[in-house]
């Protein structure tokens, strides 16, 4: 699949930037009939993960700006992107899941279990 949106990138569209995570971004050369606007699409530079688009591609993307954004400072602060980690061994497991140790603190004593009939 990658080779054919390489080739309807280069026959149908035209390249108009790139990121700092190396995607590559294009824009049809022709309006949409239905929409009267163009197409916009993103090759991704490791794999198909869409969540690696930054916030300035996303609005260009999403047709909320007509230019992209520039990029702006990154501060100490911000972090990084990460990729979805859900189904991996660095997923998020809260506290008491099998995988972390299956321990759950103790109930306080004043929960009492509802039994019908009661």
């Amino acid at each position: 699949m990658p080779v054919l949106l390489r080739l309807q990138s280069a026959l149908f569209g035209r390249k108009v930037g790139t990121d700092r995570f190396g995607n590559v971004y294009f824009e049809s050369k022709s309006k949409q009939p239905i929409y009267n606007r163009t197409r916009r699409w993103a090759i991704f530079a490791k794999g198909g993960d869409p969540t690696v688009v930054p916030p300035e591609w996303h609005a260009w993307l999403h047709h909320i700006t007509e230019a992209p954004l520039p990029e702006v400072k990154r501060y100490p602060w911000q972090k990084e992107h990460l990729p979805n980690l859900t189904g991996t061994a660095h997923s998020y497991r809260p506290a008491g899941h099998d995988y972390v140790g299956g321990a759950r603190p103790a109930t306080t004593g004043d929960y009492e279990a509802w039994t019908p009939g009661s």
